[in-house]
Parts: structure tokens; sequence; C-alpha cells
């Protein structure tokens, strides 16, 4: 009896706690949390039994020392060593030209590439390797990131759902079949049947979902979606400077790539455009027009043609940020050399911007007025002592570390290496992912400060609750109880309709237990369900991968909808609203490709 009551329990804490993450009444960490504490009184301080052994509280914790749960936030800072150091700006920049010819057919075609190579390659690293290319597409486009990164999970499972190794789901699935004996599956068994299902779904998540789901953007994409404004900046230069010896070609210098050169000042002498046949040399100062994305590309290069002298750059890594000239501050009427912020705070203004009108002056000429929006280049901790200062107003959301490019091949190797190891079985990926983490800590592509920032404590709390209920579910009986139930009511269905009824199951099981999870537990059944029926396993079999896979309506259901959770900005009502659909869509092109297909 007491056995019961705690499957109920149980049953009754998933129910409401998947109520509440719909309904977004309280956030995802309250109700993490809440479902923690839930089954900790169920399960310790009331102390009901459950059906296989009793559950403590280190078996409900398990979740925040779970390989997963590790794998994520290992594979998170390896992602953001790849964008800290801009390592996959060319092929990002290559895929946005592309674009660029014609959007939505580039946007297909792109995650019709995606789909097909996480066919052969195991779908979190593939994701992990397009989060910086897709936020790089999105910010050109000027679009919201969220428009396209739950895309790019979804794309990612149905490619990884096409062949044998694609998916770590398939795998399982296959290694219970053939161990039991029923069937043996190769590489590309099912990939005529997913490929039809995949063809039916590709559509709706390339074309119909980006409309469902709402442009949410946080206030640093805004900045960057907004990232034309125009600022004016200075490079004075002096011997041994990289422009030195630069010539102008057709009116324009080569060299400052992405910016309008205004003027090159040489003593009393001004050199306006056009310019024809003008050497700069050392001595001359150059006034240029670019956006924050140029200085900051120029402050990251090698050559460093911002710098102003070597002991004019800020040491170790230099932040960007944007600050507004406040009213009645003590700056206007003053130039930015008099304004004293490299002595009282240690950082300097890069750049002025002032939308009204566009100043042809060298910055020493500059009278700052109200407004106007400085650009700050300095240590972090310097940019933070701006917030005390009543002459400026900090934009907080600005504040963004200058990428170090130059340490982008290190980057690059370390990401390659943890492919190559996950995707070959050379070590398991939990083991990979957190050497990569910590290669790109100990080679310095990022610090401990920019790898805390992709912690995110939803996906902490989210994967541990999760966890907590998949065991809670097993330990009370309670998934046995419902495979046991469905194998009573549909042993004497037609064949056509127990694929259908044991896909939807499933499809609906996996995005509360995680695909793994109901693979290794409805295949067994899947097996029975054949041998009662008197019809190979195979169908069975791949019945349970295809709905195994359907991972989308939550975002626990599969890691890769945990890892675009946070860059898409996304909320658990919105993998509900999107991926729902996703879900029946699948079921019905199944329940009429499947039994067609296998002649059943």
């Amino acid at each position: 009896m007491e056995a019961q009551l705690a499957m109920a329990a149980t049953l009754a804490v998933i129910a409401v706690s998947t109520f509440l993450y719909a309904t977004e009444r309280y956030s995802i960490e309250a109700i993490s949390l809440g479902v923690l504490a839930a089954y900790i009184t169920i399960f310790v301080v009331i102390g009901l039994p459950a059906e296989q052994h009793p559950l403590s509280a280190a078996d409900l914790l398990a979740g925040f020392s779970n390989p997963g749960l590790i794998t994520i936030m290992s594979l998170l800072v390896v992602g953001q060593g790849l964008f800290h150091t801009d390592a996959l700006e060319r092929p990002a920049q290559a895929i946005v030209k592309w674009v660029a010819k014609d959007h939505r057919s580039g946007i297909a075609l792109t995650f019709i590439a995606i789909a097909a190579l996480s066919a052969f390659l195991n779908n979190t690293p593939v994701v992990v390797m397009f989060i910086p290319i897709i936020s790089t597409l999105a910010m050109s486009l000027k679009l919201p990131t969220s428009r396209y990164m739950m895309s790019l999970s979804f794309v990612t499972i149905l490619g990884g759902m096409t062949t044998l190794i694609g998916s770590s789901t398939n795998l399982l699935a296959a290694n219970v079949a053939r161990v039991s004996g029923a069937a043996d599956l190769t590489f590309f068994s099912f990939t005529p049947v997913a490929l039809m299902v995949g063809a039916v779904a590709l559509p709706y998540v390339l074309f119909v979902m980006p409309m469902l789901l709402q442009n949410r953007r946080s206030m640093a994409d805004a900045m960057k979606a907004g990232g034309g404004k125009q600022f004016i900046a200075e490079i004075p230069i002096r011997a041994g400077h990289p422009l030195v010896g630069a010539t102008s070609t057709q009116g324009m210098f080569p060299q400052l790539k992405d910016m309008t050169v205004r003027l090159v000042q040489r003593g009393e002498r001004p050199h306006l455009p056009p310019f024809e046949n003008v050497t700069l040399q050392p001595g001359d100062i150059v006034i240029v027009a670019a956006t924050r994305q140029a200085l900051e590309r120029a402050l990251s290069t090698k050559s460093n043609v911002m710098r102003d002298k070597e002991d004019d750059r800020p040491a170790g890594v230099v932040t960007l940020a944007e600050a507004i000239v406040a009213p009645g501050s003590r700056l206007i009427g003053r130039t930015v050399s008099q304004s004293g912020f490299r002595g009282e705070v240690g950082c300097v203004v890069l750049a002025i911007e002032r939308r009204s009108r566009m100043p042809r002056l060298p910055m020493a000429d500059i009278r700052m007025e109200a407004g106007d929006v400085l650009l700050f280049a300095g240590p972090r901790n310097a940019i933070e002592e701006l917030r005390g200062n009543r002459d400026v107003l900090l934009i907080d959301w600005t504040a963004a570390d200058v990428p170090s490019r130059g340490r982008a091949p290190v980057a690059l190797a370390i990401f390659a290496s943890v492919v190559v190891a996950a995707g070959s079985s050379i070590m398991p990926i939990v083991a990979a992912a957190l050497l990569g983490a910590f290669a790109m800590l100990a080679t310095r592509c990022l610090n401990t400060r920019q790898a805390a920032r992709v912690v995110d404590g939803r996906i902490i709390l989210l994967v541990a609750s999760a966890i907590a209920s998949a065991t809670a579910l097993e330990a009370t009986g309670g998934a046995r109880i419902l495979a046991d139930s469905l194998l009573r009511v549909l042993v004497d269905a037609p064949p056509s309709v127990v694929m259908s009824a044991l896909f939807l199951i499933i499809a609906l099981t996996t995005n509360i237990l995680t695909n793994n999870a109901a693979a290794v537990l409805f295949t067994p059944i899947a097996v029975g369900l054949a041998a009662h029926l008197n019809l190979p396993a195979e169908p069975f079999v791949v019945t349970v991968i295809l709905a195994a896979n359907a991972s989308f309506a939550t975002p626990v259901a599969y890691q890769t909808n945990l890892l675009v959770m946070g860059p898409g900005h996304y909320r658990y009502r919105d993998f509900l609203i999107a991926g729902g659909p996703l879900v029946l869509l699948l079921w019905v092109t199944f329940s009429l490709v499947g039994p067609w297909w296998y002649g059943i």
C-alpha cells in the first residue's frame, strides 16, 4: 500500500512540475528545487518505501554529479573557448556571405548540411561547433538567435536518427535488441524510413517553427543587432606601427578593413578623402569611422593597428564597454585627453559616437557633449570602476572581452581533439569534454571568469530534478507499470496500430525520462510485442529508435536542447510550443510510413 502511495506521489510531482514549467509562473530554478524538495520529503523525511530499494538523499541528488550534466557544462566551456578566440569566424563569415545571397534558401541549405553531418557525428559536438556560427549568422542578419538555436538542436536530432551511429540512443536500442537475439541492425538499416520521416519534419523545423517562437533577445543581442552605429576613433602612426608605409588604393586603405578613413592629419596639413597616393608615415594621425565590431576586430588581431604605443595597450584581457556622457557631467566641453580616465580608473577612451553629426577632427580636438557614447577599453576591474563615476553612465550589457584571436589555432586544435576522441570512441564523451574544458583554461584560451559565464544554474537544477524524477519513477515501479499496461492494451491490436501506439507512448515518455532511458526501457517491450504478433522484431525496434529520438517537447529530453537553451534565451514553454507539434508530426508521419515500409 505504501509503495503504491509512493508511486502515486511520484506521478503527482511529475505532473505538477510539468504544468508549472509550462505556465512559467515561477522560475525554472524555483520549480526544480521544489521537485527535489518534494522527493526528499516523500522518500527521506516521510520514508515512503520504493518498490525496488529504499531511495536515499544521495540517490535523489545524484543528478548533480551525473555524467550527462558534466558533459553539457564541459562542452559549453569548450564552445566558449571557440567563441572567445573567434576560432570559427572564417567559416561563420563564409556561411554569412553565402546566406546573404538568399536568406531563406541559404539558411535551409545550411541546416540541411548540419543534419547530414550529425548523421555521422555525435549530435552534441556538432551543436557545440555550430552554436557560435549560428550566433554570428543571426547577428549578421540582424535577427534574434531564438529564431535559429532551437532549429539547430532539432535538425541535429533529426539527422542523428538516420544512422546507427548518429545518436547514442540508436546504439543503445540496437545493442539491447542484438543481445536478446531479436535483431541485428546494420549502419543503414533504418535510414530509408528515418529519411522519409525527417523529410516531413524538416520543413516544419526550418519554416514553421521560427514563426512559433518569440523573437526573444537579450540586451546584449539588442546592442549587437544595433551594431551598425559608427564610432569615431583615431590611430596615431608612430615608428614601428603596422600602418607605416601603407598607401591608399582607389581612395581607400586596404589595411583598414571595415573602416572608413575620414581624415589623415599630417602636422598642420589635413588630407581629406578621396585619398590619392597618400602613404602613411610616422607622425600621422588617422581618423576613422567604424562599428564597434570592426574596432574590436582590429584590437584582437596580431598586428593590432589600433595600438598607440606599447605602454598604452591594456595588459592582459582587454574589455570593451560603452558609456554615455551624463547630462550635467563635468566632461561636457572637455576633450578626451582632458578627461583623466586613464589616471583615475585605468582605462582609455578608444572611440566616441555622436548621433547628431560625425566630426571630422582628431579626438584631441573633439569636445564632449551630453549624450555622446564613449567606447572604453581596459581591464575588467577598471571597466567595473566606471559604475561609480557620476560623469558617465556605464551601459552594463555592452561590457565584453576582446577575443583572443591569437589563440584561435589552439582552441581549434582542442575542439578537434574533443570531437575526434568522442566520435571515435577513444574515450567516453564525458572524459573528452572534461579534458577539453581543462585544456581551454590551461592554454588561456579563456579564463575562469569567462568559463563561469556558461555555467547556467537553470540547466544544472533542471537536469538534477529530471534525473530525480526518472530515478523515483523507476524505483517505485511507475515506469514498469506503464510498460506492462501498454503490453496488455496493445497485445490484440492490429500490427500497424501497435506500431503507432508504441511510437506515441515512447515519444511522450522520452520527453520526461530522456531518450536513452526510454530506449532501454521500451526495446525489450517492443521485442516482446513482435514475438507475440509473430512478426520480425526489426520494425518494432526501429519504432523505439525513432520515437526515442522525438525528444523535442522539453529541454531536458536531450543534451542538445540544453546546450541551446542559454544561447537562444529559451524558456521551458518554448520547447512545448515549438517541439510539441513536431512530436505529433513525427508520430502521424511514422504511423503512415512505418507500417507501409515494412509491409505490416
